[in-house]
This record gives C-alpha cells, structure tokens and sequence, in this order.
C-alpha cells in the first residue's frame, strides 16, 4: 500500500518544496525545449562528416557515363518499423548490437524519464481533496513565486510564438508528359545525329557507346524541331518548347489543388540554360493573369541544383509573406542547347538531357497542413564556386570551330564528391539520430586525441530518411553515391528508373523520382523524403521533406501511373543497340 502524504504534520516542508521542485522542473523542461526548437540549423558539428571521403576518380564524364555497373532491382524492402542496418563484415551479431544500441541512445530519455513519471503520478494519486485544498493555500501565500513563474512563463511562449519560422507545406506537384510524338529512342536519336550532317564518323561512334552504357531507355522525349530533318532550331521553337512544358505541369498541377491564379503570391521559375526576354516568369504570369503585386523571380544558369535553390528561395520568401501561396516551376531548354559540333567533352549533354518540367505548390496557411502531401523541414546549400577548379567544371562555351555548347572537365566527378562531402557536413547533425552522432564523435576522439589509425566513421544516412531522391544526371553519378552512402538498389530504384524512362530532364528530375514513389504506393505518413542535386558552379544542393499522409498511388495523377506496373525493369551494363 502506497504511503499517504499527512500534510497536518508536513505542511511546513512538503508544499513549499513541492512547489520550488515543479517551478524548477517546469522551467527547466521548458527552457531545454525552448533552445531546442529555436536553434539554428547548421549551428553545431560543422566538421560532423570530415570522414566522408568520396571514393571519386578524376576521369572524364564521357568515359564516367559509360562505366560498367548493373542494375539488379530486388524486391521491395520490408517495413519502416523492421529496416535494418549496414551488414557490417557480414557479421549478424554485430548488426543487431547496433541495432540496440541505435534504440537505447535514440530513446533513452523515454527510458530515463518514465520510471520518473510512473512515481510522481503515483504519488499524485495519494492527494486528497483536502491536500489540494492545503496546496492552493500555500500559493496564496507565495504570491511573488506565482507571478514570477506566470511573466516567464508568458515571455517565453510569446517570444517562442513570435520567432519560429513559419512551417511550409508542399500541398501537391506535378510532372509534365510530353507527347507520344516526340519520343525519342537511342537508335532514332543516332539518326538524328546523323541526319544533321555536322558530326563525324568518330563523334557519331562516341554518342552510341554513351547511350548504350548510359541507363536511359527508348521513351525518352526530344523537342518537336529536333526530330525535323535536318534539326532546325530557333528562338521561336525555344519558346514554344517553354510554354509547352512549363504550361502543361502548371494546368495539371492547378488542377491538383484547385487553388486560384489570384491566390498565388509567389512565383519561382528555374531554367539554366534559356533565359530569354521577356522571361520565363514574365511568360507565366501572362499567361494566366497573375495579380500585379506578385513576387517574381526567374533563376537562370545555376544547373540541375536550381531546383532545391529554387525551393529554399521560396521558403525564405514564405517566411516574410504571411498566408500565401509560392509557385516554383523547375524546367530545362533542349532546343537551343543541341550542340552541333565534334568537341567530346560538350557532346555527353546531348546524349543524357531531354525534356520536361516540374510545377510545385507550396504553402505557409496552417490549414493548409491538412490537404497537404509533405512538410518541408530543411534546405541546406553548397557552394564551391570560390575553388577555381569547382567554379570551371561545368561551363557553356564556343568550341574550336565556334560552336556553343555545355564543356564538362574530367575534374567532374572529384568535384562533386568534394561538394557532397561538405553538404553532408552540414546535414548531417540536423538529421542523424544521436545515436550516430555519438559513434562519429567517438571515432574521431580516438583518430585524433590517442592518434590511432582508424578509418573514418561514415555515418548511416538510411537511420535519418526512408527514401532518397538523387538527381538523376548519369549513371556515373547515381553508383558513385550509391556505393559512398551505402544505399541499397531499392533505395536507388527511383532514380534510376527515372533516368531509364524520361532521361535527365535537369532540376526537375527530382520531382519525377517523388512521383514514381508515390504511384508505387512507398511513401507513408511520417517518412522523410531527402532530395539532393548537383549542378554548375558547383553547388550541391539539398532539401529534406516529411510526409503528413500516406499518399494512395488510385487518387494520383502523373506521368508514372499509366504505366507504373511496367517498372522497375533490370538495366544491364551495356545495352547495345
């Protein structure tokens, strides 16, 4: 039988230290909590991933595209609740040690607190009707407790209320399909080639060895004026391309959401490469009569990252605009991008990018969250452009004859691990559980304070996101950051069968790789969706989602759904032609 407090004999001790004790709990929990929500991102372990060191290779990105991998797809994985970690030295014990040490640490205050909890409200139980009578009495006589307890109390919440960034919301997006039309398969693509009567023998062999080593498969699509013979593109076609894709994604997406055009705030249009006058943005807010006072900007040649760039301006924009809506439009120009010439390092774009777009609607209303598929919870940018070898390894220039076209270095594929490297940096202490932050710490006490010769910790990416949206530039690209993140191929299914189907359609490849999730009925309420791109300058670019809802792949719409059931399909090495 529990004890019965006699607050007749004990008043004099028990009430006024009950009091002191929750005042100093209350204000204790609340101050933890306080610091915890407000921090900063970024603000800690800003050398968290130093060990991450990318086992990238100096070689050119025609040669990288065409390296040998297969793509084996297995089975899906089992549930959230039963993932399971790296099998490390293949031991089974060793894994499972980890597992239970990744729950102690991950809920050990839980752990540490319940039992605390258990008593107290035990101890709750035992009060009588004339102890809370006894307590309430106390209080009266320790008035200046009582306030001063109420002004923080009320400080803090109001200081806490006012100060936190406005949560933003992605209600709902949308990828452009373009026409039966204008598929393009790799044989009719040679053919093309070849009919433009501007490549060599030698240039025409190279492009087949990319396509057959490069991932992508027969349903890729090419702009109307490429597929006339001889290809004829001009700014007019340029422009028709843009509103195609960029009007199609739109009117879908609008569709979606049923938002009105009036209600829209903020518009933020990417397209690296086409940057024409009147822009892009000017082009969207014509065509559907955007209001007068809307808040416009049109990205021009920040690469395939422009898309997470395009949805970090956005956010930021949302935090000053109270109750709006943002369109960002992530799109890529093929028609005057085609180089016509022999330079083989400008000749990989022609073989890798085709068209499409994305349209994305974001939110900062608060009932807003109900109808709203995810949560964007963080964005962090990299940028390398300072490094002179960084700022040059993705450039649109003339070639020897003239001839413009986008110049990959063979320093391509080190920069962008470098830029990984140092974008994880970042990410890492705002995502990784403790659980690995604390292995990492202890790994790099031992390397540096005992001088030990160990190697460098690298942490497990898969404990912080259910799902991994990695742009979809080559399949150089796509094993390179497989292998360094330690990803399974269930992991890499989107990407990879997004480069197969649609080719890399630039900033929007993200978006199409969220879409074959989402008809593959994988993302569920609760799961983290992290994005991550690369592009000129060199940024590295990534944003982190959660999702409020199990989407159900019956009620969506986009470019996957017809033919979902086809995928994924088993990409060999080499696929000849």
């Amino acid at each position: 039988m529990l004890y019965k407090p006699n607050f007749s004999h004990h008043k004099s001790w028990f009430i006024p230290n009950f009091i002191h004790c929750s005042i100093y709990f209350s204000f204790s929990f609340a101050f933890v909590e306080f610091l915890r929500l407000s921090a900063s991102p970024g603000s800690s372990f800003q050398r968290f991933v130093v060990g991450f060191e990318g086992s990238v290779k100096g070689e050119r990105m025609a040669e990288s595209e065409f390296k040998p991998n297969a793509t084996t797809i297995p089975p899906p994985p089992p549930s959230s609740s039963s993932r399971r970690l790296p099998d490390f030295k293949q031991s089974v014990r060793l894994k499972y040690v980890k597992l239970g040490y990744h729950y102690l640490i991950s809920h050990g205050m839980y752990l540490f607190l319940s039992p605390l909890a258990l008593i107290f409200a035990l101890q709750l139980s035992t009060f009588s009707l004339q102890d809370v009578h006894l307590l309430w009495q106390h209080l009266q006589y320790n008035l200046i407790s009582v306030i001063l307890f109420s002004t923080l109390l009320v400080f803090f919440s109001t200081f806490y209320f006012l100060t936190r960034p406005r949560p933003v919301y992605l209600v709902n997006f949308s990828c452009y399909k373009p026409q039966e039309s204008q598929k393009c398969s790799r044989k009719y693509f040679v053919e093309k080639s070849q009919s433009a009567g501007v490549f060599s023998e030698e240039t025409l062999s190279f492009q087949r060895k990319i396509l057959e080593r490069s991932g992508l498969g027969e349903s890729t699509y090419l702009p109307e004026p490429l597929h006339n013979s001889p290809p004829n593109p001009s700014m007019l076609a340029a422009r028709k391309e843009a509103e195609e894709v960029m009007f199609g994604a739109i009117d879908e997406l609008l569709a979606k959401t049923s938002v009105k055009t009036k209600d829209i705030g903020i518009l933020v249009v990417n397209c690296s490469l086409f940057n024409p006058t009147p822009s892009l943005s000017a082009m969207i807010v014509n065509h559907y009569k955007l209001r007068g006072n809307i808040t416009s900007y049109n990205l021009g040649g920040m690469g395939c990252s422009a898309g997470l760039i395009s949805i970090d301006l956005a956010k930021q924009l949302l935090q000053v605009h109270p109750n709006s809506y943002a369109l960002v439009v992530s799109t890529e120009n093929i028609t005057l991008n085609w180089y016509l010439g022999n330079d083989r390092s400008m000749l990989v774009s022609n073989c890798l990018f085709r068209m499409g777009a994305a349209a994305i609607l974001l939110s900062n209303r608060r009932f807003d969250r109900r109808r709203s598929k995810y949560q964007l919870v963080h964005t962090v940018r990299t940028h390398k452009g300072a490094d002179d070898k960084c700022f040059a390894c993705v450039t649109q220039q003339e070639d020897s004859t003239g001839r413009i076209g986008v110049s990959l270095s063979k320093e391509l594929m080190a920069v962008a691990g470098d830029a990984l490297k140092t974008n994880i940096t970042t990410l890492g202490p705002l995502v990784l559980p403790m659980s690995e932050q604390l292995l990492f710490l202890a790994t790099l006490i031992v390397k540096k304070v005992f001088k030990m010769k160990i190697k460098p910790y690298i942490p497990d990416f898969k404990l912080a996101f259910e799902h991994f949206c990695i742009h979809a530039g080559g399949r150089a690209v796509l094993d390179e950051l497989e292998k360094n993140l330690q990803l399974s191929e269930w992991h890499m299914e989107p990407s990879r069968m997004t480069l197969y189907r649609f080719g890399n359609t630039s900033s929007s490849s993200l978006w199409y790789e969220l879409a074959y999730m989402e008809a593959k009925g994988r993302i569920k309420k609760g799961e983290r969706v992290w994005q991550i791109a690369f592009g000129s300058g060199f940024k590295c670019n990534s944003a982190v989602w959660k999702a409020l809802r199990t989407v159900n792949p019956a009620k969506e719409k986009s470019p996957w759904m017809d033919e979902i059931n086809q995928f994924p399909v088993s990409i060999p090495r080499v696929s000849p032609f």
